[in-house]
């Protein structure tokens, strides 16, 4: 095909559309499935409502080919377990019994049966429920739900493609089951896994598809010799059916890098490649490899993960040169939309000067539409937009709201001894020790507490004007007097105030700082059907006034026992925003470091001797191919450190981490210098204790006794089983006991028996310990 008519033949696409609806009506129908309110007919049908709604918003829009099967009631690596048949064994007599609540059961649990893993998909905030494989495991093709919601796009005259995840990612998420032996490779499944492949290929091109999309974002990751040989066999192999569709091999958030040869010589039909941030170096590594010569390319040239506009004109450029690499060039976001909010026309609250310069998924479907018409029809199409795009692009690169030159004067002044403690951590541990005097095996808490009808309400007070500031702050306050009285008679050692007056924990201080802007329906799905609202990352950050001060001060005021400050961490509040992406993310991590510096400062000053500034992105954002790293971890530490060590020895300094994997990492855990870390280890079994242990980690860390993602009530058995695997990585004088997170989404009663349960657990093995009392 010529490059005019690779041009002409253009089209748009997505990979993947927010799930939730514009008001959420998917996390409203499943939580009241889970309440009994509603019942599973009414799910199903609220769910096909959605996916429709999405499909007809996406093809008016002017896409070509709209996704199926990316739909999820609660996420999509789960749906891939099951099309696969790979049901752990401790819930396959639910999913048997009943297959919605069997598969509600794996993602959650139940009181007696504990949920699949969760930790994050890739450098996202979004979790994926971790499949757990062994040896016996045997896979069955189960296509149900892939036909079904192919069918019901090509009922409404639409071009469809199916969406899977890979067989490779499939595997290479994958963990050894419990029981398993931690050295099982989940990969020597491959030769079992791909006949279900084999299987669902053929169900689906049997029901009409033309093409399905396997997604493989694990090919941008570093991959051993052995791993690059099973990508080749699996696209040879799957390349080499007959009863199947054309094949889109979809990769995406980084470069590939040694597995692009592969796939463009692998027998399939066309490769998605994302071509933003340094991803982009795909465009120059594909030209290397010859292009793609017979093959479809689409190309991803909007950003999926963020919500600026895109620069059209650059774009344009990049799929001008793409036409001579391929047979079809088709235009699409990076990787799903799922990753941004549904539409920046529904925020009334924006200033328009920054209102200009967004787009969530709806706009960046424009933009695909748009770009996808230029390169078919020409520029002088689409003059208008290009125009208007300019414009947009100039103006906020020339704004005010941008630039504050005495933030960037303080940032710039910053030497290295103001990100350092005064005095080495087993100084400090001296000091603090004595300061505190807490027994052995601590017991305290995240930082939130369950989230109430009651406390939501009075914001919703607030904001109508039904009620003023005082009688708002009078509800926080009986709040916070409740808390504490509550872990008090509970037997915790060290207090929170439970976060009442905070709506999430980036968005609250976001709200607080400048150059943060918050969005009011900007929600974005972070597991299951918890969604939360990114603030906006638009310009320099500073602190105006203290945020949490008053509420800390007013806690330890109601008790004699320590209640920490609770911050959420720099890089958190980077990777949990929508980031700037008009300078280095290190200097921005500089500036929120600085704001956060002054806020930690303050609270000591008011009396708290223990500050934990949470860090639970850190793993996260680590970028995908190891060269990246040590850049990254010397600014997101320094980050750390800026905030934090302005503090005297005496001051404990804590820090959280949740759901990711944190082996790899340890390391930089250990150069943040916190005293005192408490990390997510309740579904992992402790596997977190023994890789502190392995790495010489020298300070206090809580790894977690009580899986907060769960309705389950861990028991005291199961809270003194936990300790004493943790007991044989860290020593009690090192160890804390905790739960894996905050209890925000978790119910008071379910909240008020498993605290008590650690308590007791934790009362339980410290008198099993030498000179130690209950």
């Amino acid at each position: 095909m010529t490059t005019k008519t690779a041009a002409a033949a253009a089209r748009a696409t997505v990979y993947g559309y927010p799930r939730q609806g514009p008001n959420r009506e998917l996390k409203k129908v499943v939580e009241g499935y889970w309440a009994g309110r509603t019942d599973a007919q009414a799910l199903r049908d609220t769910s096909a409502e959605l996916r429709l709604a999405n499909w007809r918003r996406l093809a008016e829009a002017g896409i070509h080919e709209v996704p199926t099967g990316d739909f999820s009631l609660y996420d999509h690596v789960l749906d891939t377990t099951v099309a696969v048949g790979a049901i752990p064994a401790r819930h396959r007599a639910a999913v048997e019994a009943d297959a919605l609540d069997g598969y509600f059961a794996m993602a959650r649990g139940t009181q007696d049966v504990a949920p699949l893993e969760m930790t994050k998909w890739f450098d996202t905030n979004y979790h994926y429920l971790v499949p757990e494989l062994g040896p016996d495991t045997v896979f069955e093709a189960n296509s149900v739900k892939q036909v079904a919601e192919f069918r019901e796009a090509v009922a409404l005259g639409l071009t469809a493609r199916p969406v899977l995840v890979g067989p490779l990612t499939y595997l290479l998420l994958a963990k050894p089951a419990p029981g398993v032996a931690a050295d099982f490779q989940p990969l020597t499944l491959l030769d079992r896994l791909l006949p279900a492949y084999a299987r669902l290929l053929a169900d689906l091109r049997t029901a009409g598809a033309e093409w399905v999309q396997l997604d493989e974002p694990a090919l941008v990751q570093d991959r051993s010799f052995a791993e690059l040989g099973a990508a080749a066999r699996v696209y040879r192999d799957l390349g080499k059916l007959t009863d199947r569709p054309k094949l889109l091999v979809a990769s995406y958030f980084d470069r590939l890098g040694e597995a692009l040869p592969i796939l463009a010589k692998a027998p399939i039909e066309g490769l998605a490649l994302d071509f933003t941030g340094s991803a982009a170096a795909n465009l120059d590594a594909l030209a290397a490899v010859g292009g793609l010569p017979g093959k479809r390319l689409v190309a991803g040239v909007v950003d999926g993960r963020n919500v600026w506009i895109n620069d059209l004109g650059k774009s344009l450029t990049t799929l001008g040169i793409q036409l001579g690499l391929a047979d079809r060039v088709d235009v699409a976001a990076s990787c799903s939309l799922l990753h941004v909010p549904l539409d920046a026309d529904a925020e009334r609250d924006i200033d328009p000067q920054i209102a200009r310069w967004l787009a969530f998924a709806r706009q960046k479907t424009e933009e695909i539409v748009t770009l996808a018409s230029g390169l078919a029809r020409g520029t002088d199409t689409i003059a208008t937009h290009l125009a208007a795009n300019r414009a947009d692009l100039a103006a906020r690169k020339a704004s005010a709201l941008t630039h504050d030159p005495a933030v960037r004067a303080r940032a710039a002044a910053v030497t290295d001894t103001d990100a350092r403690r005064g005095k080495p951590y087993a100084q400090r541990a001296e000091v603090q020790r004595a300061h505190l005097g807490l027994p052995l095996l601590p017991t305290t808490t995240i930082g939130s507490f369950p989230q109430t009808a009651e406390l939501r309400a009075a914001r919703a007070d607030l904001r109508a004007g039904r009620i003023d500031g005082v009688g708002y702050e009078e509800r926080i306050e009986a709040e916070i007097r409740d808390v504490i009285s509550f872990q008090e008679k509970a037997g915790i050692d060290v207090l929170v105030h439970g976060e009442a007056e905070r709506n999430d924990m980036v968005q609250y201080f976001a709200e607080q700082l400048t150059g943060y802007v918050a969005t009011r329906h900007g929600w974005v799905q972070s597991y299951g059907t918890r969604y939360v609202r990114p603030p906006i990352l638009a310009g320099d950050i500073s602190r105006p006034d203290p945020m949490t001060v008053r509420w800390t001060a007013f806690a330890q005021s109601l008790s004699d026992r320590p209640v920490k400050g609770m911050l959420t961490g720099p890089v958190t509040m980077l990777a949990w925003s929508f980031v700037r992406d008009d300078q280095p993310l290190g200097d921005t991590a500089r500036q929120v470091a600085l704001a956060l510096r002054d806020e930690v400062n303050d609270l000591e000053a008011a009396g708290s001797s223990i500050i934990q500034v949470d860090e639970p992105a850190l793993r996260e954002t680590l970028p995908l191919r190891a060269v990246d790293h040590a850049e990254y971890l010397a600014w997101a530490t320094e980050a750390f450190r800026l905030s934090t060590s302005g503090v005297r020895a005496a001051t404990q300094i804590h820090t959280h981490m949740c759901y990711a994997e944190f082996g790899d990492i340890v390391q930089a855990i250990d150069d943040l210098d916190a005293d005192v870390i408490s990390l997510k280890a309740a579904r992992s079994h402790m596997q977190v204790a023994g890789e502190l242990a392995a790495h010489g980690y020298p300070r206090e860390a809580g790894p977690g006794v009580y899986d907060i993602h769960s309705p389950r009530v861990p028991s005291a058995d199961e809270v003194v089983d936990l300790l004493r695997k943790g007991l044989a990585a860290i020593p009690a004088e090192r160890l804390w006991v905790n739960p894996d997170c905050g209890l925000k989404t978790r119910g008071r009663p379910e909240v008020r028996t498993s605290l008590e349960n650690l308590v007791a657990a934790a009362r339980e093995v410290r008198a099993t310990l030498p000179n130690t009392a209950s």
